[in-house]
């Protein structure tokens, strides 16, 4: 199953885990740098700021929602997809797969703290992980060359960034063509229990969040059926 879906023009990947997983595995056996996504609800309200990164995203190789708030919005029902999405069946998958075959993995994050987060995060969860590397990366002062320099000079299968939208999304779309990785899986903020601001804060903001862009769908939805009839 993969009927694409587009949510605010970011066309997304209907995959089952268990079919993402096949693929991402199969990017794991070849050479060129691989480019996989999980988009946020925060993550696409940032990129519809970026118009001109939704090109880029386009040639993503494979796009997948990270949040249950957008299969609803693109009036995805399928008990099993919802489920998946919402308990990150895939992204566990996938960091089984490359502790269980023992892939080399660089980190990307924004703060020290998240760094220490994510790494504890990994270690207590899949003990023995190969972490090659970690490394911050700043909106304001990227220092894009030393930061592909120290990835290609670590040999490593899989880069993992936790990096903010579009922030994450221009990185890679610009750095691609000379990272020497397999993949690059792109999962952004809010996904991973890391990086995140104090329990109550957060709840409230992620809250607010999905309100605005629940907003948002509504009024395309309702633009486009405007332009519907007024086209008869």
């Amino acid at each position: 199953m993969n009927d694409k879906i587009s949510v605010l023009d970011i066309d997304i990947d209907n995959y089952t885990a268990k079919e993402a997983m096949k693929e991402t595995v199969r990017y794991l056996e070849s050479d060129p740098v691989n480019v996989v996504e999980l988009v946020t609800v925060d993550g696409l309200m940032q990129m519809d700021e970026v118009p001109e990164l939704k090109d880029d995203i386009r040639k993503f190789d494979l796009v997948l929602a990270g949040d249950k708030t957008i299969l609803e919005a693109a009036d995805i029902t399928d008990r099993r997809t919802i489920q998946e999405t919402e308990g990150h069946v895939f992204m566990k998958m996938f960091f089984r797969y490359i502790h269980k075959n023992h892939k080399r993995v660089y980190l990307l994050v924004e703060s020290e703290e998240e760094g220490e987060h994510l790494y504890n995060y990994l270690e207590h969860s899949y003990s023995g992980s190969q972490i090659i590397g970690l490394a911050k990366v700043s909106a304001q002062n990227r220092a894009d060359d030393m930061l592909v320099n120290a990835i290609n000079g670590g040999e490593v299968d899989c880069v993992i960034s936790i990096l903010s939208s579009p922030l994450q999304e221009e990185f890679i779309a610009k750095n691609r063509g000379i990272l020497n990785t397999r993949i690059w899986m792109g999962l952004g903020k809010g996904i991973l229990p890391v990086g995140r601001p104090g329990f109550g804060q957060g709840r409230i903001t992620q809250f607010l969040m999905k309100r605005i862009f629940k907003k948002e769908i509504e009024k395309r939805k309702r633009d486009m059926s405007e332009a519907l009839v007024s086209a008869k």
